[in-house]
């Protein structure tokens, strides 16, 4: 079983009960039917990549489906919560890549977003056995990484959103597999 694309989506949601406000999100992301299982962080050769949604219309309700989630949430009034899935894949896509999914409190998109990209970027390089300096393998102009010698590319799909009064937020970054 090997997924032939994986779909990245982000979503967030509000309820007065902590697991309504999950199912909020999980709904805004449009994957509330589905019985999830979480999987660790491959992403797998020839896997191709989309950020659509639309192959979410082809599961079934009740269908097992797996992902990678990032998931934070609070009840805490004007307390910021985010996540992020970062991605990091070779331009050689017969080669894997590697997922990285991230979560706290206090951080902007843009922050929590380049922490799971440097995070995806650094487990993938330390899964082939290679060292890497973050500031000197990013080309910023090509917004590419050069990790021994090999070019890769990477991205986030980061949340923050803020808490409300009286209510509960969660907000998700997904990579979902389609197989």
């Amino acid at each position: 079983m090997v997924a032939k694309r994986i779909v990245f989506k982000t979503g967030f949601g509000y309820h007065r009960s902590k697991l309504g406000s999950f199912e909020m999100a999980l709904r805004d992301v449009g994957i509330e039917k589905q019985n999830l299982v979480m999987v660790s962080s491959i992403f797998p050769p020839g896997c191709e990549f989309s950020v659509d949604g639309a192959e979410f219309n082809a599961l079934k309700p009740g269908d097992i489906t797996y992902c990678v989630m990032a998931r934070e949430n609070t009840n805490e009034p004007g307390r910021i919560v985010s996540a992020s899935i970062g991605v990091a894949i070779p331009l050689d896509n017969c080669k894997y890549g590697y997922l990285s999914e991230v979560h706290g409190f206090g951080k902007t998109e843009d922050a929590i977003g380049n922490e799971a990209e440097d995070i995806a970027v650094e487990l993938l390089a330390s899964t082939l056995g290679l060292e890497i300096d973050l500031d000197k393998s990013w080309m910023e102009r090509k917004e590419q990484w050069m990790i021994d010698g090999k070019i890769y590319k990477s991205e986030s799909f980061p949340i923050a959103k803020v808490g409300a009064d009286e209510q509960w937020l969660t907000v998700l970054s997904v990579a979902v597999f389609i197989l």
